[in-house]
């Protein structure tokens, strides 16, 4: 009974708060529904994802003007949003003065939050409906804080939560709802979930072809067969977009062509080539200018500034490494502007020396068939696959064996290893010229090397980025997650964790990945997308 009673509160809550929202704002009188809302902003094949600190206005601004038809803003907290002023302010640029994040050009614009409790997803929702075309509700982020946080893609066995927070949404407000989802590993409960989701008021759901466990080195490939199974199943009564595996241009035609979707969504693809959707391939600095420009005129934040210039610059920054010593070290955009005109100017040097020397990148492909592109250009990321981790300690020790040049350690060991005898005990020479045993010492297995590509350096044993402390910390800032535990950036943690509130502000994940001719064989790095 007192169940019933606290349910019925709430429920009067959310009328008040939704009758309210309409008093103070003009909406449609109709809400549109499915195919209906579709038709309304624009039928979108290209769609900018949800990317926490990475799809925020000046982002959208400079991926509509290379195609994209659609764009969320990044992933806000629900709780956060509706409770805190300061917190709105910094998420949401001039909501307080009616402005609205980007106004009447940034459209059309999903806004996405991730939730637990219904009547804070509302109170939030509530906010910003009158600037957006549609609410979404992440139920894909895989990241560990999500799993503390209880949201994301740790809702999925929650089916009763997850479909209060769609239902509540779809009752009371006055613009569409849609949602985002995972995987699971059967295809027959994937479908069952997707159907859940569209029956409780999904009105676009999109779908990113990985298991929640697919994160990090354990990336993997997009199973593009579990997303037409559900385009299958739903796509009759709302629209399907795909999510996973965009990293060029080609991959969004063949995308909609095996999954039959309405529309694909690109995280990672877009952010190291904002114009993925469409057939060029630019010279990553003059995206980056052009990026810079926007950011000047609508006063974007150094963190993500700086995040975008790491990941549009990343084929260059691994040759020219003094630079992204520097951009990492950046406080002012000032500096990023001269970052950026001295990379400028070095790249069209390399180019003209390139082309000099006649090299061609026409039909050039690696051994996985993908292809080799300059420098110069921006270009996918594909992270290097996790060491076999049943194999490492033998691995470990024969690399240390064979490698003398790799580290100082390594070279003590090759030569530790000279002074052997033929049974396998250690010898010395005295003074005397005389040979005698020694006690045989245990060899350190050497560590793996760090993982950022250029560093001699080896790993730690915790780090869940595999780097050692000086390029995870680097890492950290030019991903802008910070979420290794064993190398902590406790000032930047601070500013992205709130006081006063259980529910920590979000670090979420890119959702894609490239489809290898052998799917066995590579990975792509996954970033921020939810």
């Amino acid at each position: 009974m007192a169940s019933a009673k606290v349910k019925e509160e709430v429920e009067q809550r959310n009328i008040a708060l939704a009758a309210k929202c309409r008093a103070e704002h003009t909406f449609p009188t109709e809400k549109l529904t499915s195919f209906d809302f579709y038709k309304s902003i624009g039928s979108p094949k290209y769609v900018v994802a949800p990317m926490v600190d990475q799809s925020e206005l000046a982002w959208r601004i400079l991926s509509r003007r290379y195609n994209a038809d659609l764009c969320y803003s990044p992933m806000f907290n629900a709780k956060l949003f509706a409770k805190e002023e300061k917190y709105r302010d910094e998420h949401w640029a001039g909501l307080k003065d009616g402005l609205g994040g980007g106004g009447p050009n940034d459209r059309p614009l999903i806004v996405q939050f991730c939730a637990n409790d219904p009547e804070y997803l509302l109170q939030a929702a509530l906010m910003v409906a009158p600037y957006c075309d549609a609410v979404d509700i992440n139920l894909g982020c895989p990241q560990h804080i999500a799993r503390r946080g209880h949201y994301g893609s740790f809702l999925m066995e929650d089916w009763p939560l997850i479909s209060s927070l769609i239902s509540t949404l779809h009752k009371h407000l006055p613009i569409p709802v849609t949602a985002k989802i995972r995987v699971f590993p059967e295809a027959e409960k994937t479908v069952a979930y997707a159907k859940m989701v569209v029956d409780a008021g999904a009105q676009i759901l999109v779908v990113h072809g990985r298991l929640r466990e697919m994160k990090g080195h354990l990336t993997g490939v997009a199973d593009w067969e579990k997303i037409r199974l559900v385009r299958e199943a739903v796509g009759h009564r709302v629209p399907v977009i795909a999510n996973g595996n965009i990293l060029y241009h080609e991959d969004l035609a063949r995308c909609m062509e095996k999954t039959g979707c309405n529309g694909v969504m690109s995280a990672e693809g877009n952010l190291y080539n904002p114009a993925i959707f469409t057939p060029e391939l630019p010279h990553s600095w003059k995206l980056a200018e052009e990026y810079l420009a926007i950011c000047d005129e609508h006063n974007t934040k150094l963190a993500y500034t700086r995040g975008h210039l790491f990941k549009i610059f990343r084929p260059s920054l691994v040759i020219h490494t003094d630079l992204r010593t520097e951009l990492g070290m950046a406080t002012t955009r000032e500096e990023l502007w001269t970052i950026t005109r001295k990379l400028k100017e070095r790249l069209i040097q390399d180019e003209q020396t390139s082309r000099m020397a006649g090299e061609s990148f026409e039909g050039r492909v690696d051994d996985q068939g993908f292809p080799i592109l300059p420098h110069w250009l921006a270009q996918p990321y594909f992270r290097q696959p996790m060491p076999d981790q049943n194999k490492k300690e033998a691995g470990q020790e024969g690399a240390s064996k064979t490698d003398t040049s790799t580290t100082t350690s390594g070279a003590k060991r090759t030569a530790d290893e000279a002074a052997q005898g033929e049974d396998g005990e250690n010898v010395a020479a005295s003074p005397s010229g005389k040979v005698k045993k020694i006690k045989p010492k245990k060899t350190k297995v050497q560590a793996n090397l760090c993982q950022s590509g250029q560093c001699l350096n080896t790993f730690s044993a915790k780090c869940v980025h595999q780097r050692c402390k000086g390029c995870c910390r680097l890492h950290q800032r030019e991903t802008s997650i910070f979420d290794c535990e064993s190398h902590p950036i406790r000032s930047m943690m601070q500013k992205q964790q709130p006081k006063g509130d259980s529910q920590e502000m979000t670090v979420a994940v890119a959702v894609d990945a490239p489809v290898p001719v052998d799917a066995s064989l590579t990975t792509a790095g996954e970033e921020k997308s939810t």
